[in-house]
């Protein structure tokens, strides 16, 4: 596990977005995380649309679905981050 570059970490607590779970429901519990849902290359992917927040019980708790957790990660994703991570399962994740 890599730490978030710090440059990225105080984007991301600037962002709206990273202040509720990217999977709210009536389920979630505790504080909100910050989840590496994609690797490449052995690698976390240290990009803003490849992190994405998470209440404690969606990202350590029995609400973990890595699966879901990718396909919103991947959905966030631009063109131009799909050619600079091609071997990405870019078609099946979706």
């Amino acid at each position: 596990m890599n730490a978030i570059p710090k440059k990225l970490r105080v984007e991301l607590a600037a962002d709206p977005y990273y202040k509720k779970c990217a999977r709210a429901s009536s389920e979630c519990t505790g504080r909100i995380t910050w989840e590496h849902c994609l690797t490449y290359a052995g690698r976390q992917i240290q990009e803003r649309w490849a992190i994405i927040p998470l209440c404690v019980w969606h990202h350590l708790g029995n609400g973990l679905k890595k699966e879901i957790n990718r396909k919103i990660a991947m959905s966030r994703a631009k063109e131009e981050d799909h050619k600079n991570y091609p071997r990405l399962a870019w078609k099946t994740k979706k």
